[in-house]
């Protein structure tokens, strides 16, 4: 749960919703920008959710889609894990 709450993607994608949250409470007009901004958003949530999934399943050592960012780590990443898991 705090990989989801302390990733700086998710950090920043949630910075700006409230950002985007502010200008509706200005009583601005919802224009085509806005509805831009919106869906740039979404994408953004997504994508920082997404990345943290990936790192947690290469960390188990379940393959991960070859067009994550995460891809050339998983290896990596699990071998850690299972080194701490010899040293506990």
């Amino acid at each position: 749960m705090r990989r989801y709450l302390f990733s700086t993607g998710l950090f920043s994608a949630v910075l700006t919703g409230f950002a985007l949250l502010r200008s509706l409470r200005e009583h601005e007009p919802f224009t085509w920008r806005t509805a831009l901004a919106w869906l740039s958003w979404g994408i953004s949530v997504t994508l920082a959710v997404g990345a943290v999934v990936d790192t947690r399943r290469a960390r188990r050592g379940i393959d991960v889609a070859a067009d994550s960012p995460i891809a050339d780590k998983a290896e990596k990443l699990y071998k850690k894990r299972l080194d701490r898991a010899i040293e506990s």
